[in-house]
């Protein structure tokens, strides 16, 4: 998933939410690890939780903690060769394998001849080495399903995907092209072709058999561009996308964009909602997403809520009820409510099912911890790289973050085997265990 540039979050605003559990996360296990520095994604398998940390001196390394207490594992050197800085920082992958065992797939420094990094498979509780592949250029490895995916010599005419053997390194089949893996089960994978007509494709994962193609164009219209990012979430049987707008700088022409849904079985569109953009920060594009209608002229509407199933307004906020500017959208609790937050004023709050205005007494809402983000000083990479952004909660009366926040809601962290894990501004690692069902958070 592309994540939005600093400038793109500036000019979309910011929108912030909580649909989990009220309840104090004291009442669950939970821990906190301030020695990590975790800067992408976090993902679980086996007992083990494993993220991309930023050292102090600029370089990155894979690091495994355990799911259960947070305690460091084992940590290994990390790079990135050929990854778009737009796309963030790339996660380790982490798949499980026999006996409730996993593996964790991320990319090493180590260069050889004309190999500029070597991918390496360590255990992923004790960090044995179990295999290694030697990488020219590739966005990172993947999960799809029990199997490893990921996208090689990227940055040359020959690009591919290759499906690997997580415990061998085996490669099983592979694809001209470069994809991302959307979704997948035991069964079958979901990619995203990033062409210039770009598709969503299923397949087979045992044999990499096509089973459906769909172009999404047949969704949003003509004249794709990624360029400006995108993201997908499932719902059910059902996998919502979201493309990103993007002006081209030489003809001054803005692509297609929007939100639409289409079936995992055979890839039919459910529903299109064109020319709407996501805000940021919000939850995957599978679970209650808010968008804005931007009209030909681009200029913004208001604020709607829409249902992941079918796609139709379940709420919305009228252009006209949208204060001036110098705010930051907020979502108090449920998502039932939208702020308007402020930073050291009063800001104002509304029903977002209704669309009538509330008192913002009392009013609490989760927004971007910080909203002017700095790109991090990364050593030997491309400038432009952002960390996954954190959340606070602020209170919408006085603009003032709240010290006691508890657990950021489960829309924006998601949960994995009832953790719900996220990183605060610091970049220090926390969890909860409350048993919340699994659910994508904001990063997927």
């Amino acid at each position: 998933m592309l994540r939005p540039s600093a400038l793109a979050l500036a000019g979309t605003l910011a929108l912030a939410g909580c649909s989990g559990s009220d309840a104090a996360t004291a009442d669950f296990p939970t821990w906190h690890n301030p020695a990590v520095n975790a800067v992408s994604r976090m993902a679980t398998a086996g007992g083990v939780v494993t993220t991309t940390s930023m050292k102090s001196d600029g370089t990155l390394e894979t690091v495994a903690l355990g799911l259960s207490d947070g305690k460091k594992l084992w940590a290994h050197p990390a790079t990135m060769a050929g990854r778009l800085p737009g796309m963030g920082v790339s996660a380790p992958a982490i798949v499980e394998t026999t006996g409730g065992q996993a593996i964790v797939a991320a990319l090493d420094p180590a260069k050889k001849g004309r190999w500029k990094a070597t991918l390496i498979v360590r255990d992923a509780r004790t960090g044995e080495q179990k295999w290694t592949r030697p990488v020219h250029s590739t966005f990172g490895p993947q999960r799809c399903g029990p199997y490893l995916c990921m996208s090689e010599h990227t940055a040359l005419s020959s690009a591919r995907v290759v499906v690997l053997d997580p415990a061998t390194g085996k490669q099983l089949w592979k694809l001209p092209g470069i994809a991302e893996v959307e979704w997948s089960d035991s069964q079958q994978v979901v990619m995203l072709r990033l062409a210039a007509n770009p598709t969503l494709e299923s397949y087979e994962l045992k044999t990499g058999k096509l089973r459906w193609q769909q172009p999404i164009e047949q969704a949003l219209g003509p004249g794709i561009d990624l360029s400006g990012g995108w993201a997908f979430g499932a719902s059910g049987d059902d996998l919502i996308g979201y493309v990103a707008p993007y002006t081209n700088p030489q003809t001054k022409k803005t692509s297609a964009f929007g939100l639409f849904s289409a079936k995992i079985s055979d890839g039919t569109i459910n529903w299109m909602r064109p020319s709407v953009v996501r805000v940021y920060p919000s939850g995957s594009p599978g679970y209650a997403p808010v968008v804005r209608p931007v009209d030909q002229r681009g200029a913004y509407g208001g604020f709607a809520r829409l249902d992941a199933g079918n796609g139709r307004v379940i709420g919305q906020i009228t252009a006209a009820d949208v204060p001036g500017s110098g705010w930051w959208l907020a979502f108090p609790n449920h998502m039932d409510k939208l702020g308007f937050l402020k930073h050291g004023h009063k800001g104002t709050a509304f029903d977002l099912v209704s669309g009538k205005p509330v008192a913002v007494e009392d009013q609490r809402g989760w927004s971007f911890c910080v909203t002017d983000p700095k790109p991090l000083p990364l050593r030997g990479q491309a400038p432009g790289f952002y960390s996954i952004a954190a959340v606070c909660e602020f209170d919408l009366a006085s603009g003032k973050r709240i010290a006691d926040a508890s657990a950021p809601p489960s829309w924006f962290t998601g949960s994995q085997q009832g953790w719900r894990l996220w990183r605060d501004e610091k970049g220090a690692m926390h969890a909860v265990h409350d048993g919340t069902a699994p659910t994508p958070g904001m990063y997927g």
